[in-house]
């Protein structure tokens, strides 16, 4: 069995990636922001692996992989979630190599359809990545195709590792990095990168409360695994031997962050950063969110390492965001059931300094007296404390109120 002692992924292997690779990837900027800094206290940079053209970091191990292919390989069959498929199927089709992805049925539809769109044959098969990862084997061997791994391999760790050399080259003071962890290949090419280069630097690996298997392994925990996860793209219940055993001796620790924390985290890059991140790509900011005391007045890199999230996925976290914020909200009013009613309650709510979004008038429901009616009212405010004045000042001009915590009338 290999062990990082053994030199599994060397910074030599990690370099001559980067050389191999130059010019076929992006070479992602890095930047600070003052926003995120300001909210979690630390000196926030972030490296923009979403800007790959695939929007991902995962071309960088899928292309270093197929150029290493021995002469006469027919094709390739590898499972993925989403973005290591993408990888594969552009620079397969760039380099004229056939390509099938084994992709898990709970895939976002535009991970599915890009895949396609770049050139691969896709198969959907089961309900996780590991159901898809153990289909990927029979495919392989029926059709005589070399089978790539999304992340255990020393090739696609070495290609993952130049996103650290480009963080260092642009980042002279970090602290910290932070990285979020699936199957590991990330976490285990940066840690590589890192420990050769900056060994000081604290590594840090994030993955989400559903998935916790390498932060099971590394600190001997029982977490449950499994569900519906926003960071399907880290959503990995059997991570690489090679990327654990480099994770082990390498990186600091790895935290496991709360599905809520994820959602208001792409909602921050979003507005703040006007740049998409996907779930597993915001993880690491989650992980600033979830434990800013750790971090706070330290220079902290972030992993953004990917932005392939379906638009309605997106359209979701972003309104549930304007929800917990008090930015979004839901009021329902009883109305007595004539001429006027309504119009009063829309003139008191603009009075009040609210926007209304949408407005459902129910006259029939049965639960009310004959001469009453319910508004449903959904209603834009500055924030909580606002919605929360909006609410009180309707009870003060006589409306009868449902509170949106207790569903009484006031």
């Amino acid at each position: 069995m290999d062990t990082p002692g053994d030199n599994v992924v060397t910074i030599e292997d990690i370099r001559s990636a980067a050389d191999r690779i130059a010019g076929h990837v992006v070479r992602t900027p890095t930047a600070r922001s003052s926003t995120l800094s300001e909210i979690t206290g630390a000196d926030v940079v972030v490296k923009f692996e979403n800007l790959q053209f695939t929007a991902s970091y995962k071309e960088r191990g899928a292309l270093n992989r197929l150029l290493q292919l021995v002469d006469g390989a027919s094709g390739v069959v590898a499972a993925s979630a989403g973005n290591f498929a993408q990888g594969v199927a552009h620079h397969g089709a760039r380099l004229e190599i056939p390509t099938v992805i084994v992709m898990p049925s709970t895939t976002p539809s535009i991970k599915v359809s890009s895949t396609h769109h770049l050139g691969a044959e896709v198969v959907r098969y089961g309900d996780t990545f590991d159901e898809a990862r153990a289909h990927a084997v029979t495919v392989a061997s029926e059709l005589g195709y070399v089978l790539l791994s999304p992340f255990d391999d020393p090739a696609v760790i070495a290609g993952q590792g130049t996103v650290a050399l480009e963080l260092l080259e642009d980042v002279d003071d970090l602290d910290a990095i932070v990285t979020p962890v699936g199957g590991g290949g990330l976490q285990a090419g940066i840690a590589v990168a890192v420990r050769s280069i900056a060994p000081h630097i604290e590594l840090v690996g994030v993955q989400s409360e559903r998935f916790p298997a390498v932060h099971n392994l590394m600190h001997d925990d029982d977490l449950p695994t499994g569900g519906s996860t926003i960071a399907e793209g880290i959503a990995v219940a059997q991570p690489g031997r090679h990327t654990v055993a480099l994770i082990r001796e390498l990186v600091d620790r790895v935290e496991v962050v709360a599905e809520s924390l994820v959602e208001e985290a792409i909602g921050l890059y979003l507005e703040i950063e006007k740049t998409v991140a996907e779930g597993a790509g915001a993880t690491p900011l989650a992980e600033l969110l979830a434990r800013p005391e750790r971090y706070r007045g330290r220079t902290v890199g972030l992993i953004l390492s990917g932005g392939n999230i379906d638009l309605r996925q997106l359209a979701s976290v972003t309104l549930r965001g304007l929800v917990r914020s008090g930015r979004l909200s839901t009021f329902w009013v009883e109305l007595d059931d004539q001429p006027g009613s309504l119009g009063s309650i829309t003139t008191a709510v603009g009075e009040l300094g609210g926007n209304i979004v949408e407005v459902i008038h129910r006259r029939l429901d049965v639960t009310m007296h004959a001469r009453s009616s319910e508004v449903e009212l959904t209603v834009e405010t500055s924030d909580r404390a606002h919605a929360i004045a909006v609410l009180a000042g309707l009870a003060e001009r006589g409306f009868r109120v449902r509170d949106p915590d207790t569903h009484r009338h006031t």
